[in-house]
């Protein structure tokens, strides 16, 4: 027994620079032994017999490196591997804690994908947390947006994060889970929890499941490295704004098989409206257990809280026009009950490697969603040739939301003669209840209440009627799905060239007291082409299509249609200065079929009607994106990107609105983040950013008629200084410098509604790693 206990081989993995090539798989060949090498690209295989082997160090799906190596009796035998600069090997490679914080060159396991990615033939865009950093981003709503070509925000009510990209609203996901539960969840993620954030642009479904044809947001959450590191984060900001970040990482055992992961925040919060608050926690525990070589499972648990004042008293409202309010005008008073929402999740996954060319993932997860609380949107100005007094009206807005899904895939790799074959294969299945009880809409004081000279009387507020549990009261919506899915990446002439075909079946499920229980199905189908001009450069094509659900009744109580798609893009991708900076350009067209508009025509508001939708025949969206990440000179980080949206209705049962621009849109957008970092001299760890978000010709968010009532443009600049020693980091960052009133809203008859940003405000980070 002592020489299999005293024989070893120890060894490090380096990248063509003489960087360490963390968590990079390294194989003893022909046997069942396999380990990541660690932060530092170390690696250590005990009680290895003595002999002669082989070792590999690969990820799956990409070219391998083999060294011999020979273990002696009673010796460690040291062994350094060098990955040369090739088309694949260089990719593989992903550097935790790297010169370059801005670019990442693979997706997340979550994405199913087995191919950097610049060869996969679709757009994808990469937030890495180190940019949530530099800019201080707290939650979705937070300026993630500007790091992506064509995303915009087009309202929230501190609860959920509505993003529109290439015309439509992007499908909310977590780990590769889609976690919609209705069109007002789930709640944003608090950064603290976030590693990264994955934009997929276009249809996707084929690898995650339904979305929208415009594409989806993946968060991918912190977990375990094994590496043992926390780091404590205090935060101090305008509108007394009192936040504590803690993320600790490691291992709780000492053979290093059992990990862990605990990130938590707790966060006082007010805001630039009067009676406005966020205050809000959440946990995020994560366990992983190593059963072996091969084989792993991880537990995740997120909890959120939020505890904030009325839902919709952000929004201001004028006959006049837009922005003539001040930004702190609220409708809401200081004795309404705060809203409470506790949103919490379990994930679990389990991993099976069979060989470094074959990998099964089973995963599944429960999203529980509840809300006790109000909402407020006013009947509108109600007093004859008077456009000051404002009948507001409140409401309550209790909801359960409860999702459970379920996905198996598995990812390979083989040959067939001189063609490379990559595999991904699997199942998907959804399925979503949300009870929903919005009350009695109730009159708000009177109809005095004066815009422009407000007064807050503390006026009666109805006590709701909750004796009953939500699952009694409330209206129930439920929708679902199974689908299958097959792809094969087909490489040739030596993977220059690269084929994709893939296939998804897809039955949706829907039941609901107005439209009962019914189903249907779809066969999508996606076709791409891949071709790597040189090492560093590829050129796409892509064509596929969506099939999505469209849960809901018109006013005739008829079921609406699916929601389907048809995306074609065209793009150039390419590494620069050894995978330091990367740049995307894509353009497409989406053509939508059974869009949901708001209906107007027959609703009344007045009567305490919500509104009900309508399907249009067609809208047609054409596009042009580049995206451009990472450091364009040495220790300067760059996010540039610029989208070109011409988004059109081209179909329609009412011939006027046939061209009309589609809502929620703006034809250019163009943002820019820059970080240096001084890495020498007596300045060395200072940091110095600065970024502006830059968008012409917006549309409104949520009309559908000849009057658009075009938003101004949009721009805001932000700016931030910091400084970094040892373990040791300050970060303070002002946004919105030139202190503009900046907002977004839309026209609702012939009410204006808006939803205002702060003006110049500013946030100071102080964080110790340990």
């Amino acid at each position: 027994m002592a020489n299999e206990v005293l024989s070893a081989i120890k060894g490090k993995v380096l990248t063509s620079d003489g960087e360490p090539a963390a968590y990079v798989t390294v194989q003893i060949k022909n046997t069942g032994h396999g380990t990541l090498t660690d932060q530092n690209g170390d690696f250590l295989f005990k009680k290895i017999k003595p002999g002669h082997y082989t070792l590999q160090v690969s990820l799956i799906g990409y070219e391998t490196l083999e060294q011999e190596v020979e273990v002696e009796t009673d010796k460690v035998s040291h062994v350094s591997l060098q990955l040369k600069v090739s088309r694949n090997q260089i990719k593989e490679i992903v550097v935790v804690g790297g010169k370059n914080k801005y670019v990442v060159n693979n997706p997340s396991s979550s994405l199913r994908l087995q191919t950097p990615l610049t060869e996969v033939p679709q757009n994808i865009q990469v937030v890495t947390k180190e940019v949530l950093n530099d800019q201080q981003v707290f939650n979705m709503s937070d300026g993630v947006l500007r790091n992506v070509s064509g995303a915009q925000r087009i309202a929230h009510w501190n609860t959920y994060t509505r993003i529109n990209a290439r015309g439509g609203q992007l499908t909310a996901f977590r780990n590769g889970m889609n976690t919609t539960i209705s069109p007002f969840s789930p709640l944003t993620e608090d950064m603290s929890m976030v590693d990264r954030i994955e934009f997929i642009k276009g249809p996707a479904g084929f690898m995650l499941s339904n979305g929208e044809p415009s594409g989806i947001y993946n968060v991918v959450t912190k977990k375990p490295t094994g590496i043992d590191q926390k780091e404590f984060t205090l935060t101090v900001g305008s509108f007394e704004t009192y936040r504590a970040t803690g993320d600790f990482d490691g291992r709780l055992s000492k053979d290093g098989k059992l990990l862990y992961r605990l990130n938590v925040m707790g966060q006082l919060a007010a805001s630039q409206r009067n009676f406005e608050y966020n205050n809000r926690y959440s946990i995020a525990p994560v366990i992983k257990y190593l059963i072996d070589d091969r084989t792993s499972f991880t537990a995740e648990y997120t909890d959120q809280y939020v505890q904030m004042n009325v839902i919709g008293s952000d929004y201001a409202f004028s006959k006049r026009k837009y922005a003539d309010l001040p930004v702190s005008f609220t409708t809401a008073e200081s004795n309404i009950a705060p809203t409470k929402i506790h949103d919490r999740s379990l994930l679990l996954v389990f991993e099976h490697q069979f060989n470094a060319n074959w990998k099964f993932t089973a995963q599944g997860a429960y999203f529980h969603y509840n809300q006790e609380g109000s909402s407020m949107w006013p009947i509108g100005f109600t007093t004859a040739g008077n456009d000051s007094l404002l009948q507001r009206r409140i409401n309550m807005w209790d909801a359960l939301g409860m999702n459970k899904t379920a996905q198996m895939f598995l990812n390979g790799k083989f040959n067939t003669g001189s063609v490379q074959h990559t595999i991904l294969a699997g199942l998907d299945m959804k399925y979503s209840n949300y009870y929903a009880d919005y009350g009695t809409p109730t009159l708000l004081g009177d109809a005095t209440f004066n815009i422009y000279k407000p007064v807050y009387t503390n006026p009666s507020v109805p006590a709701w009627d909750r004796s009953k549990d939500i699952r009694a009261r409330g209206v129930l919506y439920n929708y679902g799905y199974n689908a299958g899915y097959v792809q094969d990446e087909l490489g040739f002439f030596n993977n220059k060239v690269r084929l994709t075909l893939a296939a998804r079946y897809t039955v949706n499920k829907y039941v609901s007291p107005y439209e009962g229980t019914y189903n249907d199905d779809k066969i999508t189908p996606r076709v791409g082409l891949s071709y790597s001009v040189d090492k560093n450069t590829s050129a796409y094509f892509i064509y596929d299509q969506a099939f999505m659900q469209n849960p809901g009744r018109d006013y005739q109580d008829k079921n609406f249609k699916p929601l389907t798609g048809d995306n074609l893009e065209f793009g150039l991708k390419r590494d620069w200065f050894n995978g330091r900076f990367n740049s995307t350009v894509s353009v497409y067209q989406i053509t939508k079929n059974n869009v949901l508009v708001a209906d107007n025509e027959h609703t009344n508001p007045a009567n305490g009607e919500y509104s009900y939708s309508k399907q249009t025949g067609q809208q047609q969206i054409k596009g042009v994106e580049v995206d451009l990440r990472g450091d364009i000179v040495r220790n300067l980080g760059v996010v540039i990107n610029y989208a070109y949206t011409d988004a059109q209705i081209s179909k329609d049962s009412d011939p006027k609105l046939v061209g009309n621009i589609v809502p929620g849109t703006s034809k250019h957008i163009q943002n820019t983040w820059m970080t240096y970092r001084v890495a020498q001299g007596v300045l060395n760890g200072l940091r110095l950013s600065a970024g502006y978000q830059y968008m012409i010709g917006r549309v409104a968010g949520m009309i559908y008629d000849k009057s658009e009532n075009p938003l101004p443009d949009y721009f805001r600049l932000d700016a931030g200084i910091g400084y970094t020693s040892n373990k040791f980091s300050i970060n303070l960052n002002v946004n919105n410098v030139f202190d503009k009133y900046l907002f977004t809203g839309g026209p609702s008859g012939d009410i204006f509604y808006w939803q205002a940003e702060p003006k110049r405000n500013a946030r100071v980070s102080v964080g110790y790693k340990f």
